[in-house]
């Protein structure tokens, strides 16, 4: 996996969602290890999708209970024993909306719908227009980015009722992550399979009536989106590994254009209240090394407030960043180190104090994070 990652040259560098409501958790499993209990808020824990080696379908999806601080690892298959290849090929991103959780498996071509409380299956929904990559929601619609088998990639409508996929859009060359705002998914294109001549832009989807209608130039070959609580949107460009570097831009969506370029690499990102945490992993050809970063930038203000924010003892130690997610309560910062892509990854846990709460042994590459919250609302 280690090549694969370098060889397409990052781009399936993978990233989190943390929105949800669930019911107790009765989950049971055969491992799992006591690491500190967390205070529980309106927040209970959080599950943990890990990517697993290509091929091999050793997807893995872990919980982290905050009351008993139990960290269980591996719960699909001892919740879904009949679910023969387990939980598939490449988990790529994880969401949860109302009472269910939602597991993006990249080369298995579906998503997993599971049931949050027990991570029990409910269904799944098989992405036949190949390779579903991330997913995000608005108002009881799934929206899930795939990169297709022609020329343009899709974003499929799942229905959170019946589960079935109601209309398709195409956007551009391997759309990645999406979001939504103001009744309209922006989709971050990327077009690496075309390389050197990448997708520069965001398209714009319409949720009313399904369909595209704009791309905002940004930057080459991008990655992620996040919006914040102002109308913007942060994206990153991956640029194109050799002369152009990949950079973090801010998106007026009611301009509909770039209004600030930040000139930070991006290989993972996610915005917690006004702060945006930018994970930056550059991949050094010479040195077969990833040169690693961890920025703060106030999105209110739209400044670089902090260069570092990791103990230096952490950001030393960590190789491959794979995954981040904020506590939205407790702040307490929580982020993945796939290592080597073969082996089993590491998960810290670093309070807003910056020091270090734990670190916990994961499947392979932790891929995303979902916190699950206490109540059910569907």
């Amino acid at each position: 996996m280690k090549h694969f990652y370098n060889l397409l040259a990052l781009v399936t560098i993978l990233s989190i969602t943390f929105t949800g409501c669930s019911k107790d958790d009765p989950i049971i499993d055969s491992e799992e290890e006591q690491l500190p209990p967390q205070t529980v808020t309106s927040i209970d824990g959080f599950y943990l999708l890990n990517q697993g080696n290509m091929n091999s379908n050793n997807a893995s999806l872990d919980f982290y209970d905050y009351s008993s601080g139990k960290f269980r690892t591996n719960i699909f298959g001892e919740t879904n024993p009949d679910a023969v290849l387990g939980l598939g090929d490449v988990g790529n991103d994880l969401g949860i909306y109302g009472s269910k959780l939602y597991a993006v498996i990249n080369k298995s071509n579906k998503v997993e719908v599971l049931d949050v409380a027990t991570a029990k299956r409910i269904k799944v929904i098989d992405i036949n227009i190949d390779n579903p990559r991330f997913i995000t929601f608005a108002k009881g619609k799934a929206y899930v980015s795939a990169y297709g088998s022609s020329e343009n990639g899709l974003v499929a409508e799942v229905d959170t009722i019946s589960l079935d996929i109601t209309r398709t859009v195409e956007v551009g060359r391997q759309p990645e992550q999406l979001a939504v705002v103001d009744g309209k998914l922006y989709v971050a294109n990327a077009g690496w399979a075309s390389a050197p001549n990448y997708e520069t832009s965001l398209s714009v989807v319409d949720l009313n009536s399904f369909s595209l209608i704009n791309k905002i130039e940004v930057g080459t070959n991008l990655l992620h989106v996040k919006a914040d609580n102002y109308g913007d949107l942060y994206v990153s460009s991956q640029g194109n590994y050799v002369d152009i570097p990949s950079m973090l831009h801010v998106i007026d969506t009611k301009e509909q254009k770039v209004k600030k370029s930040f000139d930070i690499p991006v290989a993972n990102l996610t915005i917690a209240d006004d702060i945006a945490y930018v994970v930056s992993s550059t991949y050094d050809w010479n040195t077969d090394k990833n040169i690693t970063g961890y920025s703060l930038v106030d999105v209110k203000s739209e400044e670089v407030i902090n260069d570092n924010f990791l103990p230096e003892s952490i950001s030393s130690e960590i190789t491959s960043p794979s995954a981040i997610a904020i506590d939205p309560i407790s702040k307490h910062i929580y982020i993945g180190d796939a290592g080597d892509y073969v082996s089993p990854g590491k998960l810290y846990c670093i309070d807003k104090e910056g020091l270090v709460k734990f670190t916990k042994q994961t499947g392979i590459a932790p891929a995303s994070i979902a916190f699950r919250y206490k109540t059910t609302e569907e």
